[in-house]
C-alpha cells in the first residue's frame, strides 16, 4: 500500500469515527486555525516572502472568514425545511450541513514547488485533516484513490486529468480553472481608467492570479495609445526599474520561469521583456500586433505578460472569445451599457465571472 493510499485511509476511518460531526468539535477547530495564522503570521510572511517576494501578507480577510463561520455555524448547520411537491408531501427532508471549506477537506495534497507549506503540524486531530506535499507522481497516486469529493483549483490541463480520474470511481468534481481571461476596450471609453485596471489586474502578484487580465482586445486605431497609458502606469505602480521595487513579485521557480518566457517567441515587445533567471524575475512585460496564432495565446499566461489583439470591434472581440476555450472571467471596459450587458453577456457562449467597468470609483 502506497503513502497516498495511506493517507486516504486513515483520513477515511477518522471521519467515519464521527469526530468532526459535532458542531462545538468544529467550533473548536476553526479557532485553532486562527489561533495558528495569527501566532504564525511571520513565519507565513517569511515564506511568501521566498517564493514570491512579497514584502507582507494580509491574512485578516482569512480571520474574518473564520470569526463569520464560528459565529454562524450552528445557522448553517440548522436543518432546514425544503419546499414539497405533491409527490414528497408525506416525506421529510433536511438539508446537509455547509462547513467552512479547509475544515471539510479530507485531504489536501500541496505542489512540491511551493514553500507556504510552512512543514508545521496542522490542527489536530491530524488524521482528520492530512497534507501531502508532493508533486506530479504524488498527485497522480492520491488521484488513483477513492474519494467522496474532489475540489481542484489550477490550469485546464490538470483539471482534465483530475476528471478523468474521478471518473473511474464516479466521483463528483469542483474545478476551479484559470484560463485565457479577456479584456475588451471599446474605443469610446476613458483609456485611462481601463488601462490603469489593466495594469493593476495583469501585474499584481507577478501575473500570478487566476482571473487576471490575460489580453487585451481592442480596434487597431487605440492599440498605441493603450501600450502608452499601460507604460505610464507600469511607471507609477512599479517605478522605472521593477526589478528593484519592493512590491514586484517574482515567478514561483525556474520550470515556470522558463515556461513563462517561452510564450515571448515571435511576439513583438512593446514594453518590458527583460528578466533575470537567477531571481525568476520577469519585467512588466506587454506585447503588441499579436495574433490568435502566437505562441503567446495558446495557454494561459499566469505571469507578468500582456498581449494586445487587434479587432475590429465588438462583433469580432466576440468571435474571437468563442473561438477558443471559455475564459474564467471576462472584462469590458465601455461607455456603453448595451455593449456591456446585451451584445456582450448574451452572445458569449460562456463566462462565469463577468465585470464591466467604466466609471472611475475604483483607487486603482
Amino acid at each position: 500500500m502506497s503513502r497516498e493510499q495511506l493517507v486516504v485511509e486513515r483520513a477515511r476511518r477518522a471521519f467515519q469515527t464521527g469526530m468532526s460531526k459535532p458542531l462545538k468539535f468544529r467550533v473548536h477547530q476553526l479557532k485553532n486555525l486562527h489561533r495558528f495564522i495569527t501566532e504564525r503570521r511571520k513565519d507565513i510572511a517569511d515564506a511568501v516572502k521566498k517564493d514570491l517576494n512579497k514584502v507582507s501578507v494580509e491574512t485578516m480577510g482569512l480571520e474574518g472568514e473564520i470569526d463569520v463561520a464560528v459565529e454562524r455555524l450552528a445557522e448553517w448547520a440548522a436543518p432546514r425545511p425544503v419546499e414539497k411537491s405533491l409527490l414528497t408531501i408525506l416525506d421529510e427532508f433536511v438539508c446537509a450541513c455547509v462547513c467552512i471549506g479547509v475544515l471539510v477537506c479530507v485531504c489536501v495534497c500541496m505542489d512540491a514547488y511551493v514553500h507556504v507549506c510552512l512543514h508545521v503540524r496542522p490542527c489536530p486531530p491530524q488524521e482528520l485533516y492530512p497534507v501531502v506535499c508532493g508533486g506530479v507522481s504524488e498527485t497522480q497516486e492520491l488521484l488513483r484513490q477513492r474519494f467522496d469529493h474532489i475540489f481542484y483549483t489550477g490550469n485546464s490541463t490538470v483539471g482534465k486529468l483530475v476528471m478523468e480520474a474521478a471518473a473511474r470511481h464516479l466521483t463528483p468534481v469542483t474545478l476551479e480553472l484559470g484560463g485565457k481571461s479577456p479584456c475588451y476596450i471599446d474605443k469610446d471609453v476613458d483609456l485611462r481608467v481601463a488601462c490603469r485596471r489593466i495594469t493593476w489586474g495583469k501585474f499584481v502578484n507577478c501575473g500570478q492570479t487566476c482571473i487576471a487580465p490575460d489580453y487585451i482586445l481592442c480596434e487597431p486605431s487605440i492599440q498605441n495609445r493603450v501600450v502608452e497609458e499601460i507604460r505610464k502606469c507600469i511607471t507609477e505602480f512599479y517605478t522605472d526599474d521593477p526589478k528593484t521595487f519592493e512590491d514586484y513579485g517574482r515567478i514561483i521557480n525556474q520550470r515556470h520561469f522558463q515556461r513563462v518566457m517561452s510564450l515571448l517567441e515571435g511576439s513583438t515587445v512593446a514594453i518590458g521583456g527583460d528578466s533575470d533567471q537567477s531571481q525568476c524575475y520577469i519585467a512588466p512585460t506587454v506585447l503588441k500586433d499579436v495574433t490568435g496564432g502566437s505562441k503567446v495565446m495558446q495557454e494561459e499566461i499566469f505571469g507578468p505578460l500582456l498581449p494586445i489583439v487587434t479587432v475590429s470591434g465588438v462583433d469580432e472581440a466576440i468571435q474571437f472569445i468563442n473561438e477558443r476555450e471559455k475564459p474564467l472571467a471576462l472584462y469590458v471596459f465601455s461607455p456603453d451599457n448595451k455593449v456591456k450587458t446585451i451584445e456582450v453577456t448574451s452572445k458569449l457562449k460562456s463566462v462565469i465571472f463577468t465585470v464591466a467597468l467604466t466609471k472611475e470609483t475604483s483607487p486603482y
